[in-house]
């Protein structure tokens, strides 16, 4: 049996799918959205699809490309995912060691990549010369298993939205994903600050569900949200949630991920995701209010190239 690893072709989304979702459950996966995220890559991200194939059969899959979103340049990603059923074919040998050298060529200095807090993987990371930096968390909440906190009053001044409302103009959704991402820990910094990239890989994405993202203005202006993205039949994800810094310590974006995840389970979805850095203390206390649990943790890991 020989695996080998090739670029990704659109006729391999549905094996791919298949294996992300075996490797990493905790993430909303679709085939619309691997074939989206591709096709509408910015240039400058050098975003490259491979997967590891055993006697025809998708076995592994990698996302390889470059932050270019990061003011510091150079910061390479890698992230690569072997079915549990196929692991210790060389698959994840053969992916890191095509997506090194595409990013080694695209003039990366550093690749990140995450790996799943366990033994046997955090070995594999180390073996290559990866250095563990930071860990985040996946969190789960099951929709149709508990109760949800019932839907709060909204302050003096305040609206609750949903991105649907802004379908006319969704330039204040991005300029509040880009305030609160900027705000985000973590090891590469992001900045956004292209509109039409933004519409085109976040707002127009598939999965993206404007009627679940729940938005709270106060006075007229965005003061939090609570994005929504699903696979449309079971799983829904809290993309991002944030309120912009002029606005917090008023449990605001509480109460837009409360009115989402309502919404969410009166539309039929029965488990809810989330992800949070380590670190981030505020968001992870709203989760637990909320009721989800940890159900898996990933540490950054980095090495240098080039």
């Amino acid at each position: 049996m020989t695996v080998l690893v090739r670029d990704f072709l659109p006729a391999d989304a549905e094996a791919w799918v298949r294996v992300r979702r075996a490797a990493l459950p905790y993430m909303v996966t679709t085939p619309e959205q691997v074939l989206n995220d591709l096709a509408g890559a910015h240039p400058d991200r050098h975003y490259r699809l491979l997967v590891a194939e055993e006697d025809g059969e998708v076995i592994g899959t990698a996302q390889v490309g470059i932050s270019h979103e990061s003011p510091k340049p150079g910061q390479g990603f890698c992230n690569p995912y072997v079915h549990p059923d196929r692991r210790g074919r060389g698959a994840g040998s053969l992916l890191v060691r095509a997506g090194e050298e595409h990013l080694a060529g695209a003039g990366a200095s550093a690749v990140y990549t995450w790996v799943l807090d366990e033994p046997a993987n955090r070995a594999f990371a180390g073996k290559r010369g990866y250095a563990a930096r930071r860990p985040a968390h996946f969190l789960r909440l099951g929709l149709a298993e508990g109760t949800l906190p019932p839907l709060q009053e909204l302050p003096p001044g305040a609206e609750l939205l949903t991105a649907a409302d802004f379908e006319d103009d969704p330039r204040p959704l991005f300029e509040a994903d880009a305030e609160t991402t900027a705000d985000e820990p973590g090891d590469v910094p992001v900045e956004f600050s292209d509109y039409e990239d933004w519409l085109a890989t976040t707002w127009r994405r598939p999965g993206f569900d404007h009627a679940l993202t729940a938005v709270v203005t106060v006075d007229g202006k965005v003061a939090a949200f609570s994005a929504a993205q699903t696979d449309g039949l079971t799983r829904y994800s809290s993309a991002m949630t944030g309120t912009l810094r002029a606005f917090r310590g008023r449990g605001l974006a509480k109460l837009a991920k409360n009115a989402s995840l309502h919404r969410a389970r009166a539309a039929g979805y029965t488990d809810a995701y989330t992800g949070n850095d380590a670190a981030n203390g505020p968001m992870l206390a709203v989760n637990r209010w909320f009721g989800y649990e940890i159900c898996a943790t990933e540490v950054r890991h980095v090495r240098g190239i080039g």
